[in-house]
């Protein structure tokens, strides 16, 4: 009982925060140019639109929200940044006030919203349908818990055979061998939500572990960046503190001195960013530097983007200004932005990576979108898993799309051995009222650029927020692990969950024959 009512509390205190900052988080209250309506609210409401909301993030399309959306949900958030107060779904300025939008104006916007969304989406059709098979797959469970899971973090470290967990609740990060049972557990100044391992000069298995503070997005900077020594029983060790939000760190040499650096995707909410940390001197305390101030960091990777010798950083954003950027190495102890992609305000992109799908030679790109709970909390046809094929010089265009609603994280691996990569999703935020199967599904590449999904059937034993895919059983084919987030975040009216509550991460033993 204790732990179902402070996640929901939790979530109660996240949703009055969401409802008011999701979509223009990084819009100003500022007196702006005026515009002369003509009396047609087509044609003023286009311009306005045009005018006032591309500022901060890619325009929305009028049909990616239904009416009611629009005008209950997300206008009435979006008016406090044009210095428009609300009143239930009324609109109203004081009578001095000349700051922002004039009333006259945002009622424009109001009325072309109304008159051209559409009432309801119509689902996406998907071009192949799901198959209901375990397609090589065997499951295996984790030791069940008494308490209800919110397993935040599941993660496999091959260098030490071991498994890891986090938890919302219970803020331990616990360690798992091979038979899936707990063995150790640490406590955590908040819950894990990434981890990043590397061995010391020693050998020494460690890790960095991302403690997120608070769950919900606000801006309430207390998570920490935390080292544990995993060998033996954990030790931890404080990186860094007072972080907005961090989601992930990881690590790479980015001034070729012989040391890693870490980097930290700090989401926030308004506030954000993206910072190096590295050692002093006395290699004693870390320094943090921005690499970006932009809030809404969910991924990044490492590499040599532009081939230079040099390690650069590759970030998606998943909150506001959503889309994908890149940051190179100036070789000088900074970084030179390069926008690679935007995306609509309302995709919640969600994850990415960075693989050759079509043996070009050139890394295409994996994304996929589908966080869905902020303020507009419907099915949305455009979530799904993305295909992007890079044309060259990390330019890239759609070359296929799969409809997942909610979907949140996609792994791209050779799992089937037969030379090209397969993919595995989870959707935390899936139709789970009408279609439970696309909570998780493993795309089998046949054919190039062709897939095959099959619907595995585990949506019965847990919601999966985290995924990682490693060799757990040492086959030489990797296997893939489910995280089980068992209670809140639900969206869907009249919807009861059936799933297992109480296993923390099922195993996806990997059996497939080529």
């Amino acid at each position: 009982m204790k732990r179902t009512f402070l996640i929901t509390s939790c979530l109660l205190s996240g949703a009055v925060i969401l409802s008011i900052s999701s979509m223009l988080n990084g819009c100003k209250s500022t007196t702006t140019p005026g515009y002369t309506l003509t009396g047609d609210t087509l044609a003023d409401g286009k311009a306005l639109v045009q005018q006032h909301c591309t500022k901060c993030h890619a325009l929305v399309p009028v049909n990616a929200l239904t009416k009611d959306v629009w005008t209950v949900h997300s206008l009435p958030s979006m008016a406090q940044y044009f210095a428009i107060k609300t009143y239930g779904v009324g609109y109203y300025k004081e009578d001095n006030d000349t700051s922002g939008m004039s009333l006259q104006n945002w009622q424009a916007i109001v009325s072309y919203y109304r008159k051209l969304a559409p009432d309801t989406l119509a689902a996406a059709k998907a071009p192949t349908p799901l198959l209901n098979d375990w397609a090589g797959f065997s499951l295996k469970k984790a030791t069940r818990s008494t308490d209800i899971c919110f397993t935040t973090l599941v993660a496999a470290n091959a260098g030490n055979g071991k498994i890891y967990t986090g938890d919302l609740v219970s803020n331990n990060l616990t360690q798992w061998d091979s038979q899936l049972k707990s063995t150790s557990a640490v406590k955590l100044p908040s819950a894990a939500v990434s981890l990043n391992f590397l061995p010391d000069s020693a050998g020494i298995q460690q890790a960095i572990v991302s403690c997120i503070g608070r769950l919900d997005p606000v801006d309430f900077p207390n998570g920490k960046v935390l080292k544990v020594n995993l060998a033996g029983n954990p030790q931890l060790n404080t990186v860094q503190s007072e972080l907005p939000r961090p989601v992930q760190t990881l690590s790479a040499d980015f001034d070729k001195d012989g040391q890693n650096e870490i980097v930290v995707c700090a989401q926030g909410n308004l506030q954000g960013g993206v910072y190096k940390l590295k050692l002093d001197a006395a290699k004693k305390v870390y320094k943090q530097t921005p690499i970006t101030n932009r809030p809404g960091a969910v991924q990044a990777i490492t590499g040599d983007f532009n081939n230079d010798g040099w390690a650069d950083i590759m970030v998606l954003y998943g909150v506001g200004d959503e889309g994908l950027a890149m940051y190179l190495n100036n070789k000088k102890g900074g970084f030179e932005a390069r926008g690679l992609l935007k995306f609509p305000a309302v995709n919640g992109s969600s994850s990415f990576q960075l693989a050759d799908i079509d043996h070009d030679g050139d890394l295409d790109l994996i994304y996929t979108c589908g966080y869905n709970f902020r303020d507009s909390r419907i099915l949305k046809p455009y979530h799904g898993l993305y295909i992007y094929k890079n044309t060259g010089n990390f330019n890239f265009k759609q070359e296929w799309f799969y409809p997942i609603n909610g979907c949140s994280k996609a792994i791209a691996a050779d799992f089937d051995g037969d030379g090209d990569l397969d993919i595995a999703t989870i959707a935390f935020f899936a139709d789970m009222k009408n279609n439970p199967a696309e909570e998780f599904i493993y795309f089998e590449q046949d054919k190039a650029m062709q897939f095959k999904p099959h619907g595995i059937p585990v949506s019965q034993y847990g919601r999966w927020m985290s995924m990682d895919v490693s060799d757990i059983n040492h086959d030489g084919k990797p296997d893939i692990l489910l995280a089980n987030y068992a209670s809140g975040f639900l969206f869907q009216p009249n919807f009861t969950p059936n799933w297992d509550e109480h296993t923390p991460f099922i195993v996806l033993e990997n059996h497939t024959k080529k």
